[in-house]
């Protein structure tokens, strides 16, 4: 297999470029996209742009202690490829599964790194795209005319992480590091180490660094659920024992996965406090004899946020070793030798970490003209959470964040690829979306109700996003198993498509 310095660009031929397709973004969406498009639509010219030098995205970008998926493999890898290892995999692991995708399908060919994407203009007379991108490694700025845009570059701003504005930051004498920015040379050895926040993130962090530093504090403002269990799939392991062929155990294992994560999502609406209490009861039995659970029991129902599992329950193994301690409170300031709680307890540290969520970016933070006037995408309304009104021939893939984000890859890779088709049968070359004659009274809403899902993030940039419909059409559900469904029996010739 080829390794990573293997799958590097080509160096583009002229200054101005023309492709039928210019994907934004070599992540996992990226380069599910591109699959799709060397697949379904072999006769498409196309070029996927990445501004970091490899390919993976997230996966790139973090460098983090212990950085893991917070999804199963087996729903969270592509449809096409079987996942073999454990449901929890590695950042390494990931990346790994990735080359392998690019190598199979040589799509190396087709990705440009180091290519910054600075600014993105349609034109309805010339029907195209034009997209400018800074060549990082040489300065140079292009220019690529594209057809159709597909927009895979993730959903927060990777550039930096989501630090709240504390009291006293500035007379703290340690050291203060955001995971999205961990330093290559960070060296705990030996110090106390306060890591702030409750998500999957500090969920990971934590037991990664507990025993290597003196001690590690998880200082939370509210407890998340959590689900400790062993890193294995028994039936995927009992399958291969039979000799069954791995795309035979990917697609019955996949099944299982997507069954269960249904039953789970309908009992966190239908029968939220039994379900509640079994998480509970789950994390109790992980954590010592006695242990204070107000510590681990949150405030809103089941998957109003996140719900992070804990491979071998190892966030509780470094509690019950001594090795790490949670703190729940909220922070009054910090200080020269840590942090000062409301409480009034001071807790001292060498270093701080903030594993306090990101920035959400809306397509990139990149700006986006239509004939000249500037898009805001908070006056658009999304359709299906993935195209918007006034805005033609794009299509953003958010996934999903109650099942794996890849699935939505998928799912709208086969729509894209039969919408590409549809327009060359048609003979048009501009498509987008717009409001029904039944849609014009419709009532707008933000692009996600909060009482759904309502972590932080989503939270503080609403006002960026577009709005959302009453009708199915108009919202990004996020119900995989409505849309599994519905998506392949999609009327592009309904009323909510326009051509020309």
């Amino acid at each position: 297999m080829a390794d990573t310095a293997t799958l590097q660009q080509r160096k583009p031929k002229a200054k101005t470029e023309h492709f039928d397709v210019l994907i934004v973004g070599a992540g996992i969406s990226g380069v599910g996209a591109a699959y799709h498009l060397k697949t379904q639509a072999p006769k498409k010219k196309f070029v996927v742009l990445e501004s970091y030098e490899s390919f993976g995205g997230t996966w790139w970008m973090h460098r983090y202690p212990g950085i893991r998926s917070d999804s199963d493999l087996y729903t969270f890898g592509y449809r096409h490829k079987p996942w073999v290892g454990p449901p929890i995999a590695s950042r390494e692991e990931i990346l790994k599964y990735m080359a392998e995708v690019i190598e199979e399908n040589d799509l190396a060919q087709h990705i440009r790194y180091r290519h910054r994407i600075t600014s993105a203009s349609w034109s309805t007379a010339k029907k195209r795209w034009t997209v400018k991108a800074e060549r990082l490694d040489t300065g140079e700025t292009l220019t690529f005319m594209a057809k159709f845009l597909w927009m895979c570059q993730g959903y927060y701003n990777h550039s930096q992480g989501y630090t709240p504005e504390w009291p006293g930051m500035d007379t703290f004498r340690g050291q203060i590091v955001h995971p999205q920015t961990w330093p290559e040379d960070m060296d705990l050895t030996g110090k106390k180490v306060i890591c702030i926040g409750s998500g999957a993130t500090a969920a990971t962090v934590v037991p990664a660094i507990a025993g290597k530093c003196e001690h590690v504090t998880l200082l939370q403002r509210s407890p998340t659920y959590f689900i400790p269990a062993r890193n294995e799939n028994v039936m995927a392991d009992e399958l291969r024992k039979l000799g069954v062929d791995e795309h035979w155990i990917h697609e019955i294992v996949r099944r299982k996965y997507l069954f269960e994560q249904a039953e789970f999502t309908r009992r966190s609406f239908e029968d939220a406090e039994a379900l509640r209490a079994e998480l509970l009861e789950g994390v109790k039995a992980c954590l010592p004899e006695g242990y204070d659970m107000t510590h681990f029991t949150p405030r809103y129902r089941p998957w109003q946020q996140r719900v992070a599992f804990v491979p071998e329950a190892d966030l509780f193994e470094g509690i019950k070793a001594g090795l790490a301690s949670v703190v729940t409170d909220e922070i009054d300031r910090f200080t020269q030798k840590g942090i000062l709680l409301k409480s009034g307890r001071e807790l001292e540290a060498d270093v701080i970490i903030t594993a306090t969520g990101f920035d959400l970016s809306v397509l990139g933070g990149i700006p986006f003209e239509v004939d000249g006037k500037p898009v805001n995408w908070a006056d658009t309304v999304t359709y299906r959470g993935m195209m918007f009104t006034g805005v033609p021939n794009l299509v953003w893939v958010f996934g999903y964040f109650r099942a794996s984000w890849t699935l939505r890859v998928d799912m709208m890779g086969d729509l894209v690829c039969r919408l590409l088709k549809h327009m060359d049968s048609k003979g048009a070359k501009q498509v987008e979306v717009a409001l029904r004659p039944q849609d014009h009274n419709m009532e707008l809403k933000p692009w996600i109700d909060g009482d759904n899902f309502n972590p932080g993030y989503l939270q503080r940039s609403l006002h960026l996003m577009p709005k959302a419909g009453a009708a199915k059409e108009w919202q990004h559900t996020q119900d995989y198993w409505r849309e599994k469904d519905e998506f392949p029996k999609i009327d592009l010739d309904g009323p909510e498509f326009r051509y020309s």
